[in-house]
């Protein structure tokens, strides 16, 4: 075995076991892969498999009646996912995080415990899929609440709803305007609701099996009491310091696949070949980018097992985050070269996935906004409405 053949996280004996489901779904995800993203179709056979698998409720303790998978077991899952389908593994990435950030304040904030424990007592026990729209709301929020009796009713247009089409709460948020300034509420949307509706409109480049429509919401009564957090709008919060610190390493763990799926797919290739020097000095440009890709994402999951997240926490992650990104799109287009022509037809899958990893561009923090983040950290300056 090589280095670049050894797995990207350490696992324990249950890691091990998660590994190997999801590296046996995988292998079945890639027979139809090309076939769902040749057709904008949302992958829903393969989220019935992760379900029967209990990978949906895989994020859940042990003690509340799922996995008990950490955010490294679970970073380690999606990358394996990805190895066969990357817009599944994108897809489930997002389930995973809204799992992952409740689980990780049951474990570690007592008082958070009764807010959070029923969720995650449902999830284990309906194998229930939450969706998220925090890469279209993040910090400013979206969409309009208006307070009325007993709570506020809601009308908001959601993007990028990953998984939309199978999803059972989409786990958002809205704006509120108040006397002393706007207000972003958060909240559970239930998608069975009638004033909740999935609007066909992924048509894109990439990541074309994800199902991640819009989601409109329109005029959705939501009690008070189902109003967890209300924050200022458009400033960090302690709740973001928690979903920044763990949503990320989730979401680019399915990139990290992707770039190691397309590296051996040009390896396969070119290894039928006469070696050449230029040959040798695309794979080794390709390798190197492929492990400072794991060496970035091992960064963001160091980060995370601090356990105590805050604004220095949210930095390394992105800062981890855009090394992710960058690498991992220079892993694929090496990947391209060293396939040659060979990797330009379809059926070789490296054009799929040459689509598929430019999605990595688009999350928070992009490189920009992660730039001046970084920099207001390293001069003592402040980043509350650096988002």
């Amino acid at each position: 075995m090589t280095i670049m053949d050894a797995p990207a996280q350490d696992a324990t004996t249950a890691r091990k076991d998660f590994g190997a489901i999801a590296d046996r779904l995988a292998a079945g995800f890639a027979k139809s892969a090309a076939e769902n993203d040749s057709g904008d179709c949302f992958v829903a056979s393969h989220y019935d498999q992760l379900k029967s698998e209990g990978l949906i409720t895989a994020g859940v303790p042990e003690a509340l009646g799922g996995g008990g998978a950490d955010v490294r077991a679970l970073c380690d899952i999606i990358r394996r996912l990805a190895h066969g389908c990357s817009s599944t593994a994108l897809a489930f990435s997002m389930h995973s995080h809204q799992v992952a950030f409740p689980a990780w304040r049951w474990h570690h904030q007592p008082a958070a415990v009764p807010m959070v424990e029923p969720l995650l007592k449902r999830i284990a026990a309906e194998r229930l899929v939450l969706l998220s729209s925090g890469g279209g709301d993040w910090i400013g929020g979206s969409g309009k609440a208006v307070a009325v009796e007993g709570g506020y009713k809601v009308t908001a247009r959601k993007m990028f709803v990953s998984g939309a089409p199978a999803g059972d709460i989409l786990m958002t948020s809205a704006v509120v305007d108040e006397d002393d300034g706007a207000k972003v509420i958060h909240f559970p949307c239930p998608m069975a609701a009638p004033e909740v509706s999935v609007l066909d409109t992924w048509h894109t480049l990439g990541m074309r099996a994800t199902g991640s429509h819009d989601v409109m919401i329109d005029g959705l009564f939501v009690p008070a009491d189902k109003v967890p957090v209300k924050r200022p709008a458009g400033q960090w919060h302690p709740l973001f310091f928690m979903l920044g610190t763990i949503a990320f390493p989730l979401i680019y763990a399915a990139y990290l696949g992707v770039a190691e799926r397309a590296r051996d797919i040009a390896v396969g290739i070119a290894s039928g070949r006469t070696a050449s020097p230029v040959t040798r000095a695309r794979a080794g440009e390709m390798d190197t980018a492929l492990t400072a890709c794991r060496l970035a994402h091992q960064h963001m999951i160091a980060t995370v097992d601090l356990n105590a997240p805050s604004a220095e926490t949210v930095n390394q992650v992105m800062t981890g985050r855009r090394l992710v990104e960058e690498n991992a799109i220079r892993c694929v287009e090496k990947s391209m070269e060293l396939a040659g022509g060979a990797g330009f037809y379809r059926k070789a899958e490296l054009e799929r996935l040459f689509r598929d990893i430019q999605a990595a561009r688009y999350h928070p923090l992009q490189k920009e906004i992660q730039t001046e983040y970084a920099g207001a950290m390293a001069l003592g300056q402040s980043i509350d409405t650096i988002y």
